[in-house]
């Protein structure tokens, strides 16, 4: 490996670049699990199957797409102040506590419902059906949180609590651990949905989903978050890791290009070949020329002794008729097919430029033919 590597640089620079893209992908990838939990999600834990629900009940729930620095707008609801009750579906368990915004908001006599935080695992089975007074709930997981004087158990069994209610000020905060209680996974499961519906449902309060922890957002909220130029708005979206990946190959690509890994390597001289350059000038003056009798006498010289050699009659000129009756006699070939490509040169003739090129290839075809030496 450590001398295909030192060979060819390429796996090095392939190497470096797919680092680069790894890493870039890992650090600045966004999050996919913001489709978890959220009403527009179709997808097993998302909760468009509940959202239709609730609108099939009669109890609608509306979408909240502001963060909960605005929740004070929330409590204002046709010029009144009236109770609201909010519910957050986390795509999986975070943290176990409450922001100043929101327990300031509880306080003045809201509710909080918060699907999703974390809780310690014990021996309870992984599956389990919870009795409720809206039918049995499906529970899939082992975790359960720990009830105290102030968090009542809203869901449980012996092993601990699976939902929890506490009183702050004139309004009430609710937390389940699982964030699945009524996603889309669980239709078949009608004990989950209507359980979740009777939890959120009060008389007399408006309802609200949360849809901006899943990244959905009021148009005014996005321009004051992301400004109102074009480009700030994409360098906030995934297009961005995808800029960044593209620019760390390019740049890689570029000093590649300019400077490859390896040891240099030295330059090589060009050797000429002096008898080779001397030939081509050579065809070339006696094409510009036009000397075809001298190219026909001399090439046919040339290769008559190279014939004469190859049959073993020596190096001296032979007589047409002796060469043709050597070459019958070792050949077994007609005498016609030799004296049909050395005529030009045994019978001096003029040839233009097309018939010299045929006799050429004649004469290479001969040597196609017989070994010659």
């Amino acid at each position: 490996m450590t001398i295909a590597l030192r060979l060819n640089p390429w796996f090095r620079q392939g190497a470096i670049a797919l680092i680069a893209l790894v890493v870039l992908t890992v650090f600045l990838a966004p999050n996919t699990n913001r489709g978890g939990g959220s009403t527009y999600s179709r997808a097993p834990g998302g909760y468009g199957a509940w959202y239709t629900y609730m609108q099939a009940q009669g109890t609608p729930l509306q979408r909240w797409q502001k963060s909960n620095a605005e929740l004070q707008e929330l409590q204002d609801v046709e010029g009144e102040r009236s109770p609201v009750t909010l519910v957050q579906i986390n795509g999986r368990p975070t943290g176990y506590g409450l922001s100043l915004e929101q327990e300031t908001w509880v306080n003045q006599g809201n509710r909080l419902i918060i699907l999703g935080v974390p809780s310690p695992v014990t021996d309870a089975p992984f599956s389990t059906q919870q009795p409720t007074d809206a039918g049995m709930v499906k529970i899939d997981t082992g975790r359960r949180l720990e009830p105290s004087a102030t968090n009542k158990i809203v869901l449980g069994d012996g092993f601990g609590a699976i939902g929890l209610r506490r009183a702050i000020g004139e309004g009430e905060w609710i937390v389940f651990n699982t964030p699945h209680l009524a996603a889309n996974a669980y239709q078949d499961e009608p004990g989950n949905f209507a359980f979740l519906a009777s939890v959120v449902a009060a008389e007399g309060e408006s309802l609200w989903v949360d849809e901006y922890i899943h990244g959905y957002k009021d148009a005014d909220v996005i321009t004051a978050e992301v400004g109102q130029h074009w480009f700030d708005y994409l360098l906030s979206t995934p297009i961005r890791l995808i800029l960044m990946q593209l620019a760390i190959l390019l740049a890689l690509l570029i000093w590649a290009g300019n400077r490859r890994f390896g040891f240099p390597l030295p330059l090589v001289t060009a050797t000429s070949n002096n008898s080779r350059a001397y030939i081509e000038a050579l065809a070339t003056v006696l094409q510009k020329a036009e000397s075809h009798p001298f190219v026909i006498e001399t090439v046919g010289k040339a290769e008559q002794l190279r014939l004469q050699r190859a049959l073993g009659m020596g190096s001296e000129p032979l007589e047409p008729a002796a060469l043709l009756q050597a070459w019958v006699e070792q050949t077994g070939r007609p005498s016609i097919e030799l004296e049909r490509v050395f005529r030009p040169y045994w019978q001096p003739q003029s040839l233009n430029s097309q018939q010299l090129k045929d006799w050429i290839s004649a004469i290479q075809h001969l040597h196609s033919t017989l070994p010659i030496s």
